[in-house]
């Protein structure tokens, strides 16, 4: 036989107040004394007793939920973002329902109806593959923070990092190193719809070749999945067009990894043959032989600024979107061309 549920009758008969005064204690009102509120909050914590958010949602209209849609669970990046919202929310009276939309857009819209139909105060949605005028047409009817992804037509809901100015930045080191032949290892095009940020990346490395009065070579770049193993086949892809390079730019740390693999296999040697660099810096990095030079995003204070926006659109208040500065490690996956 299932256990009964606590009511706030049982909390009005064992603190011996009425139940309306129980009702205004537990929704924090006023106008009830500090003996009474005493005795309330002393009957809730011995009977042990928990609130049916469920009717609490029907009464008030509100869930006191925030559904988050991210892309991969078990990413250092998005991973450190989940972190930061969840630090984000912690003094606040919401709580955040987690889906991972896989990068597959029927799997983000299920988890939207499953959020939407659960009534969720807000949405926060983590990088993704629903298109633009989509996510704008569900802002237009949820509070909705965008974050890792950015968004022309609403801008002011999302919050990202500056890809194109880290990425221009660590190939210039590059170059300042005396690299001369870059390639870049990217993600394939049905990824760049979405995941702006690796676009960018190209698009800073092609940019700061131009600057550097270098020609960007197409064959050098090739197209990987962010995951490890396309990182250890772009080394093959590079090697069967015959090109001649000093270091590589892979456009995550995980296909970096990959493509340290690949090298080896082949007989290069990093730095002493290629150079290598990535970006996200996951924990890998630090630890890869040799130790990566890559870039470190702001992921945990990404996902505070967006637990804070969001937290600010259901209070009706007006967000700007927030521009986050990446950082240059350096470590020893670079040898300089003399």
């Amino acid at each position: 036989m299932a256990e009964r549920r606590i009511t706030i009758e049982d909390i009005a008969q064992k603190a011996n107040v009425s139940i309306s005064t129980v009702s205004r204690v537990l929704r924090k009102s006023s106008g009830v004394t500090a003996p009474k509120r005493e005795a309330v909050l002393q009957a809730v914590a011995d009977l042990d007793y928990r609130p049916n958010v469920f009717a609490q949602s029907l009464a008030s209209g509100q869930s006191m939920t925030i559904g988050v849609i991210t892309q991969n669970f078990g990413s250092p990046f998005y991973d450190g973002i989940l972190a930061g919202i969840l630090q984000g929310l912690e003094n606040s009276d919401y709580s955040a329902l987690f889906a991972d939309g896989r990068w597959d857009r029927a799997i983000e819209r299920r988890a939207l109806e499953t959020f939407t139909d659960r009534r969720v105060d807000g949405l926060i949605f983590v990088g993704g593959q629903l298109s633009e005028a989509f996510l704008a047409e569900v802002g237009q009817k949820i509070p909705t923070v965008v974050v890792a992804r950015e968004l022309v037509s609403i801008n002011s809901n999302c919050i990202f990092a500056d890809n194109f100015k880290a990425a221009y930045e660590l190939t210039n080191y590059l170059i300042e190193a005396g690299h001369r032949n870059i390639a870049h290892i990217t993600a394939k095009m049905h990824y760049q719809e979405a995941v702006t940020d690796v676009e960018q990346r190209l698009r800073g490395y092609k940019q700061a070749l131009v600057d550097a009065g270098l020609s960007p070579n197409p064959r050098l770049i090739v197209e990987g999945n962010l995951q490890e193993q396309s990182g250890a086949l772009a080394i093959e892809m590079l090697l069967m067009e015959k090109q001649t390079f000093s270091a590589i730019f892979a456009a995550n740390d995980a296909m970096a990894l990959g493509a340290r693999l690949g090298l080896y296999r082949r007989g290069f040697r990093v730095p002493d043959d290629v150079s290598l660099v990535g970006f996200d810096d996951e924990v890998a990095a630090a630890f890869m032989v040799p130790p990566l030079t890559t870039v470190r995003q702001p992921a945990i204070a990404m996902g505070k600024a967006t637990a804070t926006a969001v937290l600010d659109l259901i209070n009706g208040k007006t967000v700007t979107n927030k521009i986050f500065e990446s950082q240059l490690i350096v470590r020893e996956s670079v040898a300089r061309i003399r």
